[in-house]
């Protein structure tokens, strides 16, 4: 999946904003969601808001991160 960074603030993880487009299965209609997640990295001072990244599921890291930054 690809998002946006949203926070920074820790020391090993960010908060991702993923949006994407869903189609309405009785009306047929597209629109728009947005989900966060939390986000392992090996160091959040590399990401600035608002900057572009690529994650990844993995296996649970903590009590809400289920995902991490794809190192490229």
């Amino acid at each position: 999946m690809t998002g946006v960074v949203k926070s920074n603030k820790m020391k090993n993880a960010l908060v991702v904003v993923v949006y994407s487009t869903q189609l309405h299965k009785k009306y047929n209609k597209r629109f728009k969601t947005k989900n966060t997640y939390s986000v392992a990295c090996t160091d959040s001072s590399k990401f600035e808001i608002g900057q572009s990244v690529e994650i990844i599921s993995c296996k649970p890291v903590s009590k809400t991160i289920r995902f991490k930054v794809v190192e490229n």
